[in-house]
């Protein structure tokens, strides 16, 4: 249709093309990596739950159920009802509820990990978007803070692994849920004490989430919520075992920290330790990776009760991070690129390079634009802008002959020699040496 106005994305959910494709499967394959040395197996859960797997998992006073989430009810069935569903915004709890469905820990405790899309409806800028990726490591019904140390370890080798230097790890224990309580208690009389100095969103979370005005950003407040109660100080002996072994794992491996007390996280799950990576490189968006220990949550939303701890990084800010750093991404470029004169030549030709690829060689094949297959002089030109390293030449004497011509594009360029057409597999080591 004529004049019809082009449809475009949604905002602040964005196209990923080639070539910076490449850079997410680079990630991808390196994590999967990282996750397969530490023992840790692939989970895939759906990208829509009900409504109430997060309103009672996360919590119905957090930002992210409040005000972020895409929430609907779905079309009502042949009796009325109607589901109210959700786009997942986060994947831990869809993680839980896959384990405590299918009963995944009646044998014992599970390492799993995550890769997907997420979806809030927040306001887009950089390095947060309203369908954003993240990955995520979960160790369920493990209870000892090894498995803590486990999971921060595992970011540690994770980040190593990438080339990423510019990090920092931050640390804090929740305690348990009376130590919270009793520390709420405490925070609660305290602001309200300087009620005059708390902002609006403060004063809107104080008897709801009072925690999280710990985690203000408006400098205004800064003064007050240092000289506010400490959480630590509310801890049980327990609870300071638990944290103080976490710690000292972390020394023996020669990894360092900084205990920030402010640190509570965004989500209603978390108790004792809590944890995140975080960068100055990027702006206000400083978190790279964040999680803790969730101790409670399989049993909030209706599974035998279970320990659990993990994170999740964000993939874009990590892939901004690895940009802001320098860090070389690998793009997969072909091993050889054919070139074929004649479009007579195309049967044999594509039966070599059939046979070439089922050998493990990757060839990207000149196609024609309908009216014949170009000039060698054009197909030589993208050969070179595919990246190949060789370039087969399909030409009339060549094939004449039984063989094809294979010229080295980047290492010795313009050395050629005639290989058998009829057998590549004696000769395909030569277009994958270089690799």
């Amino acid at each position: 249709m004529s004049g019809s106005k082009q449809i475009t994305a949604i905002k602040g959910m964005n196209d990923i093309l080639p070539p910076a494709s490449a850079r997410w499967e680079w990630l991808e394959d390196v994590v999967r990596r990282v996750m397969a040395q530490h023992a840790y197996r692939n989970v895939r859960t759906p990208i829509m739950e009900l409504t109430q797997l997060y309103t009672r998992g996360l919590g119905e006073v957090t930002d992210i159920v409040e005000k972020e989430m895409y929430a609907f009810e779905d079309r009502a069935d042949q009796h009325g009802r109607a589901d109210h569903l959700a786009l997942r915004p986060e994947g831990t709890a869809g993680l839980v509820r896959a384990v405590a469905e299918h009963n995944l820990l009646y044998d014992g405790g599970k390492r799993l990990f995550y890769m997907g899309p997420m979806f809030r409806r927040e306001r887009p800028q950089r390095g947060r978007y309203r369908q954003f990726h993240q990955i995520g490591a979960e160790a369920l019904g493990f209870g000892g803070p090894e498995v803590d140390a486990e999971l921060i370890l595992l970011a540690v080798a994770l980040w190593r692994e990438l080339g990423l230097t510019g990090w920092r790890l931050e640390l804090n224990s929740l305690g348990q849920p009376d130590e919270r309580r009793e520390h709420r208690a405490a925070l609660v009389a305290y602001l309200q004490a300087h009620h005059d100095q708390l902002d609006e969103d403060a004063r809107r979370r104080l008897h709801s989430n009072p925690l999280r005005i710990l985690d203000t950003k408006n400098p205004a407040m800064q003064a007050l919520v240092e000289g506010a109660p400490k959480l630590l100080d509310y801890l049980g002996e327990a609870s300071r075992r638990h944290f103080a072994a976490v710690q000292a794992i972390l020394a023996a491996a020669g990894v360092s920290w900084h205990i920030n007390p402010r640190l509570v996280r965004g989500l209603d799950y978390y108790n004792l330790t809590v944890f995140e990576f975080v960068t100055d490189r990027l702006g206000a968006q400083g978190t790279i990776c964040g999680g803790g220990r969730y101790d409670y949550l399989i049993e909030q939303i209706g599974g035998k009760p279970a320990p659990a701890v993990g994170w999740a990084l964000g993939v874009e800010r990590v892939l901004e991070l690895l940009q802001e750093e320098g860090v070389h991404t690998l793009e997969p470029v072909p091993d050889a690129y054919a070139i074929i004169p004649d479009a007579a030549a195309l049967p044999q030709a594509m039966r070599c390079l059939q046979q070439l690829r089922a050998l493990g060689v990757a060839v990207q094949m000149h196609a024609g634009s309908g009216e014949g297959m170009g000039s060698m002089k054009s197909q030589f030109k993208r050969a070179d802008a595919s990246g190949a390293r060789h370039a087969l030449i399909f030409g009339a004497d060549e094939l004449a002959a039984g063989e094809v011509t294979v010229k080295a594009l980047r290492d010795g360029a313009g050395a050629q020699l005639r290989q058998p057409l009829a057998q590549p597999d004696a000769w395909a080591d030569i277009l994958k040496s270089t690799a």
